[in-house]
């Protein structure tokens, strides 16, 4: 009997599969329409405070609240629900803002006294002209810090010349309305998959800047540490530099008071090499992953610490 009941379960939960995604991919589709009619930065506090309220009752909260013990034992329980509760909001705001991603980068250089919603050093853009205009391949990564969306509009803006590794969305519907608003002013965009690390050597061979994101727990992944805890690291931007031999960046955007936001590229990373002079794999991503955690450290609560992160 028991048998019988867990097999009309799940054939129940596979026939209504179909009918929730496609509800979820038109609640996704309507959403991101509507929205667009609406000021983008109301609309980023609203879904800010609508997420920190609707957050707080879902299992991520949970998962968010145990990666940050793990990750900050010194911290008091009233500094980690701070903590998890700005994370909350930075989500609901990068929602909001993905709507108007079309027109979201302001900042113009050719009049760079407009007044604008973006910030950078001069350092960063030193190094932004160098990179885009020396006329070699380099790879860039970045991390769920603040908007991680905004990074590839940049590089558009500003003239770089990006192909920008991205994962699909898993419903179909709500992949080609995303899809759509991600092909505006955000470079050449390869998705995730099999022949991703074929295209993305071969954008690098071509000239081109290679970008992804690399904080996300990946099952087959090399070994580094994350906050003093093993972890698994997606290896794929140290095995490309193995074939095409180029600089390595960290961009950011940090969210600032005002709904603005301020771009950052780091130095050039540089990658651990082994006795032979060829890469280390586990070790360049070792170097990454201490950017990413200093980044994280200092503005933890607009880091993405929903999901899985150590084993």
């Amino acid at each position: 009997m028991n048998r019988l009941l867990l097999r009309t379960k799940a054939r129940l939960r596979d026939a209504a599969k179909p009918m929730t995604e496609a509800a979820v991919g038109a609640l996704t589709v309507g959403m991101l329409r509507t929205t667009r009619y609406f000021d983008p930065v109301k609309t980023a506090n609203l879904f800010g405070r609508v997420t920190r309220f609707i957050g707080r009752r879902l299992r991520e909260d949970r998962i968010g609240r145990d990666n940050l013990k793990a990750a900050f034992p010194e911290k008091s329980p009233e500094e980690i629900e701070a903590i998890l509760a700005g994370v909350w909001d930075n989500l609901g705001r990068v929602g909001a803002e993905f709507a108007h991603l079309d027109h979201i980068w302001d900042y113009d250089p050719d009049h760079p006294e407009k007044p604008s919603r973006v910030e950078f050093s001069p350092r960063t853009r030193e190094l932004f002209d160098q990179l885009r205009d020396d006329g070699k391949p380099a790879l860039f990564f970045a991390c769920h810090l603040g908007n991680w969306e905004l990074p590839a509009l940049a590089a558009v803006a500003h003239g770089l010349d990006a192909a920008i590794l991205f994962r699909r969305p898993n419903i179909e519907s709500a992949d080609r309305a995303i899809e759509r608003i991600r092909t505006v002013k955000m470079g050449t965009l390869i998705p995730a998959g099999r022949e991703a690390p074929l295209k993305l050597a071969d954008a690098l061979q071509n000239g081109q800047h290679v970008a992804m994101l690399v904080d996300q727990y990946l099952t087959n992944g090399v070994d580094v540490t994350f906050f003093g805890r093993k972890t698994k690291a997606n290896p794929m931007l140290a095995r490309l530099l193995r074939q095409v031999d180029c600089p390595i960046h960290g961009t950011r955007i940090i969210r600032l008071p005002g709904n603005r936001f301020r771009a950052e590229l780091s130095e050039e990373v540089k990658p651990v090499r082994d006795a032979s002079g060829q890469i280390d794999v586990q070790g360049t991503m070792q170097a990454i992953t201490d950017v990413v955690e200093g980044w994280v450290r200092e503005y933890p609560e607009q880091w993405l610490w929903l999901h899985r992160r150590w084993r």
